[in-house]
């Protein structure tokens, strides 16, 4: 039996080429950008203050095009490439067509299609990292700080736990799709960033009002749905394992809401949208490290958890640790990817079941990948136990490697340009950082045009600035 015409194999499709897991992959990849662009851009500008929506989004626009050129220059291959230490790869170009059109190192796809799918997965960690640092960081200081971050840390983090011959990756770590590589090390990173950046205003960390509720929820609602992409695309293939992790997303999202309005409701006595956005957030990035290794049961467990310890850690604990109250950040940032990929991690190690770790790895030491669970019940308690230690190592480590990383970096940046704006321009926002205004429909046109942009960035004379107009905020009461 002869194959059809659009099956047989060609210069353009080789026989190693499987055009459903290609065209599954691209889209995988599409919709976590949109997860990116518009969904974040949306979200940051709508859930700020109306005097700071075009810098958060524009913070979250920027880094998306600087992160994508870094890539493809030498960070795909810093983090994929040929192994130059135990924890990175060798730097290189990744846009050699030879290279891009070749066999990926995984999946059965070419390699531009892997470089393009791990490059929107970059692209989104730096933008988790702006959520802890709006209303205040220096723009020059953020456009130095994303290309450094994706190479001194980003880097790392990706080959040492996903590429095969990482460390992490050959102990055994469990991350199935970014728990550890993108939300915890975003978390901490941004909250250490944070700190080295300074709070905002006073007054606008006692009162921040959204200035649209409701176009916050639209880019929720991307980030969410774009978690398809985000999780389904982890094994690489159109797959039966694809499809649990998609399934077990939206469960444990689900969970994580009802839990968070819940609590919400029965303890400040009104369920509220911002509150539901980050119950949201907390259930996908807590299911991202064991989204296609563990079984429905466990799934509504992690939302349960991942609804109500951040929530506690967040709404309760964070206001009764100083250290927690002192650092500034807008987008709970540290508990909604911090705290909850942890706490992923963690339960993975838990909950992994041996059977969907040998259809996802496909590999012939399967057996190594063992929740401590199904090691108790199977008598298999020390490899049980070995998994859980390798998953808190796996923490420990990125915890400290990005503290001190995102530490230096901000020294760094720092010390070539403020980290911080000037203490006028923190008052005025979007016109003195960018000469520009997010609803330019409630300006005076001839004004709004008239706009020097030469002198944007003088933060020592305002003239130029009209004041602003009065606008009605939506704000949570």
């Amino acid at each position: 039996m002869e194959f059809p015409p659009n099956l047989l194999p060609d210069e353009a499709s080789p026989e190693w080429l499987n055009k459903g897991d290609n065209a599954w992959q691209l889209m995988a990849a599409t919709v976590v950008g949109l997860q990116s662009i518009p969904g974040l851009v949306i979200l940051y500008g709508s859930l700020v203050k109306k005097t700071w929506a075009v810098n958060s989004a524009f913070m979250a626009f920027y880094a998306f095009p600087a992160v994508l050129l870094c890539w493809v220059g030498w960070g795909f291959r810093m983090s994929f490439g040929q192994k130059m230490v135990f924890f990175l790869g060798k730097p290189g170009v990744a846009l050699d067509q030879d290279f891009l059109l070749g066999k990926a190192f995984l999946g059965l796809f070419p390699t531009a299609t892997m470089v393009f799918f791990q490059g929107v997965f970059a692209g989104i960690t730096l933008i988790l990292i702006a959520g802890a640092l709006l209303g205040r960081m220096n723009i020059r200081a953020w456009m130095l700080f994303v290309p450094l971050w994706l190479t001194c840390s980003y880097t790392v983090t990706a080959f040492s736990i996903w590429c095969p011959e990482g460390w992490l990756a050959q102990l055994g770590v469990i991350d199935f799709s970014g728990g550890y590589v993108i939300h915890l090390s975003a978390g901490v990173a941004g909250y250490t960033a944070a700190y080295w950046v300074g709070p905002r205003c006073e007054k606008e960390r006692e009162r921040f009002p959204s200035n649209n509720m409701i176009v916050g929820l639209a880019g929720a609602g991307l980030l969410w749905m774009g978690w398809s992409g985000f999780n389904g695309g982890g094994p690489f293939a159109v797959s039966t394992v694809a499809s649990l992790a998609v399934l077990n997303t939206h469960v444990c999202a689900a969970a994580s809401i009802m839990m968070w309005v819940l609590l919400d409701t029965f303890y400040f006595g009104k369920p509220t949208v911002f509150g539901a956005i980050q119950g949201m957030i907390t259930g996908l990035v807590c299911i991202t490290p064991a989204a296609g290794v563990v079984q429905g049961w466990a799934v509504i467990l992690m939302g349960l958890i991942s609804g109500s310890v951040p929530w506690y850690t967040m709404m309760i604990l964070h206001d009764k640790v100083p250290f927690l109250n002192q650092i500034d950040d807008p987008m709970a940032v540290f508990h909604t990817h911090a705290v909850a990929g942890a706490l992923g991690g963690i339960l993975t190690g838990l909950f992994a079941v041996p059977k969907l770790c040998r259809l996802f790895y496909m590999v012939p030491d399967w057996e190594k990948y063992i929740g401590l669970a199904y090691g108790l019940q199977n008598g298999a308690t020390g490899a049980g136990l070995r998994q859980m230690g390798i998953q808190v190592g796996a923490i420990v480590f990125v915890i400290i490697f990005n503290f001190v990383t995102t530490s230096l970096i901000c020294l760094l940046v720092g010390a070539i340009v403020p980290l911080r704006l000037h203490t006028d321009a923190l008052q005025m926002g979007d016109k003195a950082v960018h000469g520009e205004e997010a609803f330019a429909l409630n300006a005076d046109p001839a004004k709004f045009e008239s706009l020097n942009h030469n002198k944007i960035y003088d933060t020592q004379d305002f003239s130029f600035v009209r004041e602003p107009r009065a606008l009605t905020q939506l704000q949570m009461v």
